[in-house]
């Protein structure tokens, strides 16, 4: 993808026209071998100024709990406290329905602050003169790479590194030979493909965004807006649901995934359709 190019990007100039510092700084990119100039500083930099945010925002939410009895009464209209509260019960109960009460509040912190970021990330975008940090790949893939870090490790910490390779090699030993090489394949994968799909989607609707405003500068583009709200929101879910179910395959025991799969024969036909 190009290089982006915002308000980030002309401060990066300003402060280092030369790129010296940033190069200092960040060192090679993960996906080029030269140092981090100006323009691919941006999406770095932009990163951190949304990790800043979120911590503001979240000390400022935290600080309105802080009292257990104002806490217990829901805001009567749209405030942050509120924001958070949907946005981080919302995916809490995806993971609890996903893997469980226990579990899901074990590694919903990850989870969490997945959701936070990409979501903040997307919708920086809407901004004018900003462009969304998840439209490089150099920040997706390090999402990514985190959760296939973090989803391995939680599946050697629950069954230890022996019985967590044994997941790979199926349900027979004479088939291992052959599903081994393939789960390991698919599995080493994964960050590729969370990392390549978030990223070519923001980047591609960033693109008709700005295509759109410009086409039609005298003109609000609704249609282009909406539809750029339902792409970040689908986005935030897609990656989040995934690193769910990853986590979930990776800590689950056997005797779970044989009673998920008996409680599935026994549900109803049309709950099976709807699945």
């Amino acid at each position: 993808m190009p290089d982006h190019v915002s308000f980030f990007t002309y401060l990066l100039y300003k402060l280092d026209p030369e790129g010296r510092t940033w190069g200092d700084t960040f060192g090679p990119t993960m996906i080029a071998s030269e140092h981090v100039g100006p323009n691919s500083a941006e999406p770095l930099v932009c990163s951190a100024a949304v990790m800043l945010l979120i911590i503001l925002l979240a000390a400022s939410v935290r600080s309105k709990l802080a009292k257990p009895a104002d806490a217990i009464i829901p805001d009567d209209k749209l405030t942050l406290r509120t924001f958070f509260e949907l946005l981080i019960g919302y995916f809490y109960d995806l993971m609890k329905d996903m893997m469980g009460p226990k579990r899901a509040k074990r590694y919903f912190p990850l989870i969490g602050a997945c959701a936070s970021f990409i979501l903040f990330s997307n919708f920086l975008g809407f901004i004018p003169g900003f462009n969304p940090p998840t439209a490089s790949w150099n920040v997706t893939l390090g999402c990514a790479a985190f959760v296939f870090v973090a989803f391995n490790y939680y599946g050697i910490k629950e069954h230890g590194f022996i019985n967590y390779m044994k997941h790979f090699a199926g349900p027979v030993w004479w088939m291992a030979p052959l599903i081994f090489p393939l789960e390991i394949i698919s599995t080493c994968i994964r960050p590729l493909t969370l990392s390549i799909r978030l990223m070519l989607n923001m980047s591609v609707d960033h693109l008709l965004a700005a295509l759109a405003m410009s086409a039609f500068a005298f003109i609000v583009p609704l249609p282009a807006l909406v539809l750029g709200t339902l792409v970040c929101i689908v986005q935030t879910l897609v990656f989040c649901l995934l690193s769910s179910v990853y986590i979930s395959l990776a800590t689950e025991h056997s005797e779970e995934h044989a009673h998920s799969e008996e409680a599935h024969e026994k549900a109803p036909r049309g709950a099976k359709a709807h699945a």
